[in-house]
């Protein structure tokens, strides 16, 4: 990992963005759930794009494996995070599997994200490399 500190602080941020917007619409949780569960997506992986566009900023050109990395550790913080808090306290109370089907599998979005973000920034690399030596 470039820098564990950024990957580590930036995925607290990744978490904590939805966590904001969740706690700012959870008057619609019962009264319109599809929406509420599609806005949590949307906030998910628009957190991924933004936190993940800054981490890369600073990864070198050809970062094999770091968008893996940095997205599985950024899912495990959000997990790590949100899971006693939906499992055991809050006005939510869930089980396990309960979590994971409604909300864990949704933070699938981030390592998805920072894949991509890897991959085009190799391959914009990698045309960088061509258009040099052309």
């Amino acid at each position: 990992m470039t820098s564990w500190g950024k990957a580590i602080g930036f995925g607290v941020l990744v978490w904590l963005t939805p966590f904001i917007v969740a706690f700012a619409i959870f008057g619609i949780h019962d009264s319109n759930r599809p929406l509420f569960e599609s806005i949590m997506a949307v906030a998910v992986t628009g957190a991924a794009v933004v936190f993940g566009s800054l981490y890369m900023k600073r990864v070198p050109p050809d970062p094999r494996g770091e968008g893996l990395k940095v997205g599985l550790l950024w899912m495990l913080i959000s997990i790590l995070i949100d899971a006693p808090l939906m499992l055991f306290g809050g006005p939510m109370k869930m089980t396990f599997g309960a979590y994971m089907s409604d909300i864990g599998i949704t933070y699938l979005c981030i390592p998805i994200v920072l894949v991509g973000l890897c991959l085009s920034k190799s391959r914009q690399a990698e045309e960088e490399r061509k258009e040099e030596t052309t």
